[in-house]
């Protein structure tokens, strides 16, 4: 094992014991996981850099850069209101960072008496010192509250270069049927924080015009399909009920009125109903709760049969799932990782082809996954 330590950080080349495939599954692969990185206090996602270097937000307002030699900390940040589940939470570089260097990034902004989801964006500059440059915010989230709950967050560019924002509902439920309310929505915004002309609640003044869909309580999944126009979610419903669903414009996905989980009491949720005319039905749903966190298509060579599929992190389940991905539609899951990492934060494809899993915690790990034998 080779070990770099850095302010706490050790950056390791260390191979832990092979995984086995969790089923006779036709997509099965075998792998061997890698740690990249320990001793991270409470990550919250890695953004793979199209170099081969990545950026990992921390909880509590830190963002650090890995070139893969060394760990820095990226000077530059806005305030951040950490506090319950908020603080800075998910990043995206933008599809033209290599010529841009734009770095998009979720965060709780305000005082703790009024908190809520925005977006910022800022021009990543690495080196001897990296920093963020000319950070701006694009998108403040409406009607903040106190509380540490369900701040949603996280980002993906569509097919048409536009950028989708999940916003939590606070833990204040009946916002998600509000149109007005950012609160338990999904949000789609230019690139430089402008909102379409097409937006399915803007033209006939139905709803915010920032509002794509509605009813959702607190995804923290959010990956686009590749080779498609197809933009897939996941989120925690209660004790129970988490989803995975398909976004379409102007949907209402039900949260509160319909849900598959149940109150933490174990008493059903409103009238306990699992369907209603014009709300969507998901996908997939989980009971008992996964808690899933952090999704990413495979769309890398160096695990064939993978290609194409769906990957979740979980964090109650501690678990990594594939989902098998056939013509658009979810036919099958296999259990990957089975609690030996512990909680899984987030997954991304790496442009090197590999698959890396961030875990949650005050001693988090980047890890990843390669072919068996590599």
């Amino acid at each position: 094992m080779v070990s770099y330590i850095y302010k706490g950080l050790i950056l390791v080349s260390s191979l832990l014991a092979a995984a086995l495939p969790a089923s006779a599954d036709p997509g099965t692969e075998m792998f061997q996981i890698r740690r990249v990185i320990t001793g991270l206090d409470q990550p919250w996602a890695v953004a793979p850099l199209p170099d081969g270097s990545r950026l990992i937000t921390l909880r509590e307002g830190t963002l650090l850069y890995h070139d893969g030699a060394s760990v820095r900390t990226v000077a530059g940040l806005p305030p951040i209101a950490a506090a319950g589940q908020g603080g800075l939470l998910d990043l995206l570089p933008h599809p033209g960072f290599e010529e841009n260097r734009l770095i998009y990034f979720t965060f709780s902004e305000g005082p703790a008496g009024g908190q809520g989801t925005s977006v910022a964006r800022g021009v990543f500059r690495a080196g001897p010192n990296p920093r963020l440059a000319n950070w701006q915010v694009i998108f403040s989230g409406n009607n903040r509250t106190g509380g540490g709950l369900h701040f949603g967050s996280r980002l993906a560019f569509g097919p048409d270069g536009l950028l989708y924002v999940t916003v939590g509902e606070r833990g204040e439920r009946d916002r998600a049927q509000d149109p007005f309310d950012h609160g338990g929505k999904v949000i789609r915004i230019r690139d430089d924080g402008s909102i379409p002309a097409d937006n399915p609640f803007g033209a006939n003044r139905r709803g915010d015009p920032a509002v794509y869909t509605l009813g959702h309580r607190n995804a923290q999944g959010l990956a686009l399909e590749p080779g498609s126009d197809r933009i897939w979610l996941h989120e925690h419903g209660p004790r129970g009920g988490d989803e995975v669903n398909l976004l379409k414009p102007g949907a209402n996905y039900g949260w509160p009125v319909i849900t598959y989980g149940r109150e933490y009491s174990g008493r059903t949720v409103g009238e306990g109903l699992t369907a209603r005319q014009g709300m969507e039905q998901p996908e997939v749903y989980w009971d008992p709760s996964i808690a899933p966190s952090g999704m990413a298509f495979y769309h890398g060579d160096r695990f064939p049969l993978w290609k194409g599929d769906l990957f979740v992190g979980a964090l109650a389940g501690r678990q990594l799932r594939r989902l098998d991905m056939e013509n658009g539609r979810i036919t099958g899951q296999e259990v990957i990782i089975d609690g030996s990492l512990g909680r899984i934060r987030d997954v991304r494809t790496g442009p090197d082809g590999y698959l890396y899993v961030l875990t949650d915690g005050e001693e988090a790990s980047l890890y990843r996954l390669e072919p068996s034998g590599e």
